[in-house]
């Protein structure tokens, strides 16, 4: 099947991504040395926003750092208030890890932070546009469902989940890793190795998920959370949103008709949900549909419903599900 994702995607210049890069970097450099390590025991501090984020801190990090997310499990992270608690609790940090343009909320606390170290995941990999849709015909209907939500897309109308591509998670780790460095230069060479290893990690996840979808009988899945344009696009699969932006909202008519003729068309079995969001709008497709429904977790949150204890085991159960659904041969 053709792919026409390449239609909605835009990338952002290179030479202003190098230049957030550089100065994140500066900004980091100024405020290296040994007396950016807080904490009574000596550890690191490091608040992160969300779980992608606070996974990657604790897996570089470990016994040098104490990790903090401000995102506690079971909640929907696009949803998040910051309490005073938090501001003041993400002041106190030695590091701050988060994604613009994710969390509105956490954006603004950042900003009134006043911390030095302060690390935006967005600079560390290269951010493009997604569509509800891989097809044309998706495209436009989903930018004008995502009007007026925050939570789909970055700036510019870019694409925040970029953490479930392995790849680009793998780049946001070795960003992660040099920031943590100069925050603790004591540490360094053990957040070197730590990153190293996390980095290779990625890459066997990533073969794993390049052997267990080069032969399937479908390339289409559809999701009821516009998620998982990054690795549609890294995995040569097509994403159909079942209403682009907002998992809960319900569908409109056309899209539902539309839909249905992608399943038909494209000899889709499933439609996806998620954790953290009601399945009503995948079961009322599913229904009208004869289709199964089964979950793909965006991996914004670990909760005891989550089908993995960590970013590594929800994913291959998220490997397992899209391969059943396609038809893995």
């Amino acid at each position: 099947m053709k792919m026409d994702v390449m239609n909605v995607r835009r990338l952002i210049p290179t030479a202003a991504l190098a230049g957030a890069v550089a100065l994140g970097a500066a900004a980091l450099t100024s405020c290296s040395g040994a007396g950016a390590v807080g904490g009574e025991d000596g550890k690191l501090g490091v608040t992160a926003s969300f779980y992608p984020l606070q996974f990657v801190a604790e897996q570089i990090g470990k016994e040098h750092v104490k990790v903090d997310g401000l995102t506690k499990p079971g909640v929907e992270p696009h949803d998040l208030e910051i309490t005073p608690k938090q501001t003041a609790q993400l002041g106190e940090a030695d590091v701050v890890l988060y994604l613009k343009n994710l969390q509105p909320a956490v954006d603004k606390a950042v900003a009134q932070s006043g911390v030095k170290n302060i690390v935006d995941a967005a600079t560390l990999t290269e951010l493009e546009a997604h569509g509800a849709s891989g097809h044309d015909h998706g495209s436009e209907e989903a930018h004008a469902e995502g009007e007026g939500h925050d939570h789909s897309h970055g700036e510019g109308g870019t694409d925040p989940h970029v953490w479930l591509d392995p790849v680009k998670y793998a780049e946001i780790a070795k960003g992660v890793g040099a920031a943590l460095e100069k925050a603790d230069p004591g540490h360094a060479a053990d957040y070197k190795k730590n990153t190293d290893e996390l980095v290779g990690k990625l890459a066997a996840l990533d073969t794993e998920f390049k052997d267990g979808l080069r032969n399937t009988a479908s390339r289409t899945f559809i999701t009821t959370h516009s998620a998982f344009g990054y690795l549609a696009e890294r995995y040569g699969l097509d994403q159909e949103g079942i209403s682009g932006v907002d998992p809960e909202s319900e569908p409109s008519p056309a899209r539902m008709k539309d839909l249905q003729a992608v399943a038909k068309k494209d000899n889709v079995t499933t439609v996806f949900f998620e954790t953290l969001a009601s399945d009503k709008t995948a079961k009322t497709l599913a229904t009208d549909t004869g289709l199964k429904t089964d979950v793909l977790d965006p991996l914004e949150g670990i909760t005891d419903t989550s089908q993995g204890a960590d970013y590594f085991e929800v994913m291959r159960s998220n490997l397992k599900n899209l391969q059943k659904a396609l038809g893995a041969k």
